[in-house]
């Protein structure tokens, strides 16, 4: 069953908008702007790293750093742990 799982993570990443990722910073009180959720959403639109590794995880928020900023990054990396808490899906994240 958590192959299925990470296949619709993996799927649900390179398929989140930036209006969506604008609503989501909203919903869990933090703050993007639409220039820097266009960014994230491109970014991973075209990210071909395994997002359940740290290592990867690691890799994909650096490179996200360099395309955005710094904070971005920080921001974006938030976003994923809260939302992975929310769904009750830590025991998929190395």
């Amino acid at each position: 069953m958590s192959i299925i799982i990470k296949e619709l993570v993996r799927r649900k990443l390179k398929q989140t908008s930036d209006i969506e990722l604008l609503d989501y910073s909203q919903q869990y009180g933090f703050s993007i702007s639409k220039e820097q959720a266009k960014q994230i959403s491109n970014f991973l639109k075209h990210y071909n790293g395994d997002p359940f590794r740290h290592d990867n995880r690691e890799t994909m928020f650096r490179e996200l750093a360099n395309i955005t900023d710094l904070h971005t990054a920080k921001a974006a990396r938030k976003l994923l742990n809260e939302l992975i808490k929310s769904y009750g899906l830590e025991y998929l994240f190395e």
